[in-house]
């Protein structure tokens, strides 16, 4: 992979990159849609990683399907696939890990400890063997989005980070591949997260600024259907994740992370004025 990133970079051809789990959904594919657009080759990499689980059962039942992904692949003029073993990107004695402070003790970090330690490392590594210039992530991953930007800052990257809306089914839940381990009817349920979140939006739009307020008006939204176990519901800065008491002039980011079935399922939506 790093030899065929020299060779692209020799031609002179803008790199796009897009670092995914595989199990590919229109999420993804979105992604490199865009990736596509802004680049004269596309990359995208296929990697479980298990570094950013700290679940043993949540790694082993996280669906993989290589061939099925490249197929999907093969209709989206991707230029190569990179799908490194676990030992290519972690050798024997491996030790070193990126750690991005400030933006990943919170929200999903509280939840998930050392998940955002293994994602900085990871991404570390695949910036550093395929050298992309632009790298893309969706919005759904809010906080993931955040400290990638600030890790590329930081280490002085230079890969321009392009976030893309996320995509919805068509009952606006989240495309995630965690949707296929829920239910036909706890993926109806779930729809919720995302109305909830949308009637905070149409409150803010109407003039609501105080953070308690709408974090409450989407934690009793959300409460009234019974198969939702939240775990978290909060309004913080886009960039520095900080919690927001009462929205200002700057957008505000509203983020929710439920339970269905068992199953996490996170999900976001920017609270900022309309055009």
């Amino acid at each position: 992979m790093a030899s065929i990133a020299r060779k692209l970079r020799r031609e002179n051809k803008t790199v796009g990159f897009v670092p995914t789990m595989g199990a590919l959904h229109e999420g993804h594919l979105e992604l490199i849609r865009q990736a596509r657009q802004m680049s004269d080759a596309v990359i995208v990499s296929i990697f479980v990683n298990p570094a950013q689980f700290n679940d043993k059962k949540d790694l082993e039942r996280y669906p993989r399907d290589l061939a099925a992904d490249a197929a999907m692949l093969a209709e989206y003029d991707v230029d190569h696939i990179f799908a490194p073993e676990p030992g290519e990107i972690y050798p024997e004695g491996f030790s070193t890990y990126v750690y991005v402070e400030g933006l990943t003790e919170n929200l999903e970090g509280a939840s998930r400890p050392g998940h955002f330690r293994g994602v900085a490392t990871v991404v570390s590594i695949l910036f550093n063997t395929i050298r992309p210039d632009i790298a893309v992530f969706g919005q759904k991953d809010a906080q993931q989005l955040a400290m990638i930007r600030k890790m590329t800052r930081d280490l002085g990257y230079e890969t321009e980070i392009v976030a893309v809306p996320t995509v919805r089914e068509p009952n606006g839940l989240a495309r995630s591949s965690r949707n296929d381990l829920l239910s036909l009817e706890a993926r109806e349920k779930a729809a919720v997260i995302f109305a909830s979140l949308r009637e905070a939006e149409e409150a803010y739009q109407k003039g609501e600024r105080k953070g308690a307020k709408l974090v409450e008006m989407v934690e009793n939204a959300i409460s009234e259907e019974s198969a939702a176990e939240i775990d978290y519901i909060s309004l913080v800065a886009p960039d520095t994740l900080e919690p927001v008491d009462t929205i200002g002039d700057t957008p505000a980011l509203i983020a929710a992370a439920v339970r269905f079935d068992g199953v996490r399922l996170i999900d976001n939506i920017i609270l900022e004025k309309k055009q």
